[in-house]
């Protein structure tokens, strides 16, 4: 690896790169604002800056800016920055206002400091996009790479490889049955049938990664295949499948004296429990009271629209499934769902105008901060469903009901992931399912709060929203 290649590709030298753009920028837009440097400034301009770095380098990584940002559209990188970068300089600012004697920030050099911050390090990752691809298209640099077991994994894998030139790997060879190979089209990758050819091969054709793709059902395959390949002297990656993934993505605990793996791992308790229970407490109080405006201003355009109740009530199931009332605001004329429920589709007819613009914009579900308030929901969790929703996935879809671990929540993490509305194929229940495994399996306060910060950004509204 060059080390143009190393500065721009790997993570380390990216986090430095972003905390001197936001430095350099900081200090440019000064001489622009002061007419001098930015320590000849007031005090609270220095300390912010330097709490800001710190952020920066801290937690943009734990924000996804650098996890394959290369394969994100343009328009979520834009986003993902932007609310990252939002981030930093907002707590930034609270920090710096905790230090004592310090000074007024100008909010000309705030407002300059954000948006040509957010150029340069746009430009930064253009740049680096676009040198990357050159450099192995032109063939510098690239890691040749073995693929074993060519099954779903592998070829997933493969065909990332080809997809993504930037990222810099070569498969050469793979390892797998006749059956597994037989599509291979590409004369150029070699086929290894044996085991014992992969040492021969690594030494000859100068080999840089092995990545091994065996399913867990093969999981007896891999000790010796870790032990026949010792000493070929390259890096080794295994490359886990679903189920391996579920598996070793659970959390870790001692039981008695032995490692155990928590396969349902149980809501949020003890102090961490009651911490996030008193938050959502405190955060439905102050939205509920900021938004009563807004309320009544709803309340009286459903009124207008059609006749019916404000509010629209059904059943559905909470924590550890116990049922509670959900409201929402009502957007659709009155009308018998005769025991079962319909999901709204595109242009259905029973949406009254309000009601699209209500949907269309998430503003139908603000009461279920009410549902907050008494306990039955969370402000972050994954999505309550009808009950006959309920019933009908519970049987399709494995761990469908460990959703119900943890208090549903009026936004998650399958929805700022752009899974919301109608779920009219399984396959798009599975996908939102699987988001809100996820969530429950790696909660934290720092997610919930990433989640909140997306919402917020973009979670509000999407094609699939009516």
């Amino acid at each position: 690896m060059t080390f143009l290649q190393y500065v721009l590709g790997q993570e380390l030298p990216r986090r430095i790169a972003d905390t001197a753009i936001l430095a350099i920028a900081a200090n440019a837009v000064a001489y622009y604002v002061f007419h001098a440097n930015l320590s000849d400034a007031a005090p609270v301009h220095m300390v912010l800056l330097y709490f800001c770095c710190v952020l920066a380098f801290m937690l943009f990584s734990k924000l996804d800016l650098y996890t394959a940002w290369p394969e994100r559209p343009a328009s979520a990188t834009f986003v993902r920055l932007a609310a990252s970068w939002a981030l930093v300089l907002i707590l930034g600012i609270f920090m710096s206002r905790m230090v004592h004697g310090i000074g007024r920030i100008s909010h000309h050099w705030l407002l300059y400091w954000y948006l040509t911050s957010m150029v340069l390090l746009l430009l930064y990752r253009f740049v680096s996009h676009v040198a990357l691809t050159r450099m192995h298209k032109q063939g510098f640099n690239f890691k040749r790479v073995i693929i074993v077991g060519y099954g779903e994994t592998g070829q997933e894998m493969h065909r990332r490889a080809l997809q993504q030139p930037w990222i810099g790997y070569e498969v050469n060879a793979v390892v797998g049955s006749a059956e597994q190979t037989e599509n291979l089209q590409d004369a150029n990758i070699a086929r290894i049938n044996k085991l014992e050819d992969i040492h021969a091969y690594v030494s000859a054709n100068q080999i840089d990664e092995i990545w091994i793709t065996l399913p867990m059902s093969a999981a007896a395959q891999l000790r010796p295949l870790q032990i026949h390949l010792r000493n070929t002297l390259v890096d080794i990656r295994w490359v886990p499948d679903t189920m391996a993934i579920q598996m070793i993505s659970r959390r870790m605990t001692n039981f008695l004296g032995t490692p155990t793996v928590e396969l349902n791992r149980p809501a949020p308790s003890g102090a961490r429990g009651i911490c996030k229970h008193l938050l959502d407490k405190l955060f439905a109080l102050i939205a509920l009271t900021a938004l009563s405006p807004l309320f009544m201003a709803i309340g009286v355009a459903i009124k207008i629209s059609s006749p019916g109740p404000v509010f629209f009530k059904q059943v559905r199931l909470g924590l550890n499934g116990k049922k509670f009332m959900i409201y929402k605001f009502r957007s659709m004329k009155l009308h018998q769902e005769h025991n079962k429920v319909t999901q709204a589709t595109q242009g259905d007819p029973r949406i009254t105008r309000v009601g699209q613009f209500l949907r269309r914009t998430s503003l139908d579900e603000l009461p279920q901060f009410i549902n907050v308030l008494l306990g039955d929901m969370s402000v972050i969790g994954p999505r309550p469903h009808a009950m006959q929703h309920n019933q009908m996935y519970e049987e399709l879809l494995d761990l469908y009901m460990v959703r119900h671990r943890v208090k549903p929540g009026i936004t998650g993490w399958a929805q700022i992931h752009g899974h919301r509305g109608e779920t009219d194929t399984l396959e798009k229940m599975e996908t939102r399912v699987q988001f809100d495994l996820h969530y429950i399996q790696n909660w934290s306060f720092l997610m919930d709060f990433r989640i909140l910060l997306w919402t917020a950004f973009k979670g509000w509204s999407g094609k699939t929203a009516y």
